[in-house]
């Protein structure tokens, strides 16, 4: 089995996937990829399917460790990306031995980096996607953790409400 230990999140990391679409008569908004050209680039260059999951790294900071062969690409901001302390391209297939640490550093310019990896992240769906979401009167989602990874950070989910405010029925919340 192949799989990406992560040794470090930097600031935010969290999943995410080309979002959801068709609720915004609910109030929930499309989520997804904050930068949705350089999500979809990665999943691209891995030939993944269209909407795979991949890890939304912002500031930098990610540090992860490939365990058996694995085949990454970063795209987004324009950070620096080292493999086993050599400098490495970004937009581009990387091949990770196992054993190889893969770094991004903090982008001279940009915000969010993403991290995609051939095959998919392997993660629990949530509302038949994996970004997270936060929106009043809906269920809320949380970024879920990766399967393969020892340690992703998430900020702490939304609040929940299981009835209405006062003064407001149920529909209207």
């Amino acid at each position: 089995m192949t799989a990406l230990e992560v040794l470090a999140t930097g600031p935010m990391t969290t999943v995410q996937d080309a979002g959801r679409f068709g609720h915004a008569a609910l109030g929930v908004g499309r989520s997804g990829a904050a930068d949705a050209a350089s999500y979809a680039l990665g999943n691209r260059l891995l030939a993944n399917p269209e909407g795979a999951a991949a890890l939304e790294v912002t500031l930098g900071g990610l540090r992860v460790r490939a365990r058996g062969a694995v085949t990454v690409a970063v795209t987004g901001a324009e950070a620096p990306v080292r493999v086993d302390g050599r400098g490495a391209a970004v937009n581009t297939v990387l091949h990770l031995p196992d054993g190889a640490e893969l770094t991004l550093g903090v982008p001279a310019r940009g915000l969010r980096s993403y991290l995609a990896v051939r095959g998919e992240w392997r993660s629990r769906p949530s509302s038949a996607r994996a970004a997270p979401t936060c929106s009043p009167g809906w269920a809320p989602t949380s970024p879920v953790p990766v399967t393969c990874c020892r340690s992703v950070r998430h900020p702490p989910p939304c609040p929940t409400r299981t009835t209405p405010p006062s003064g407001r029925s149920a529909g209207t919340w």
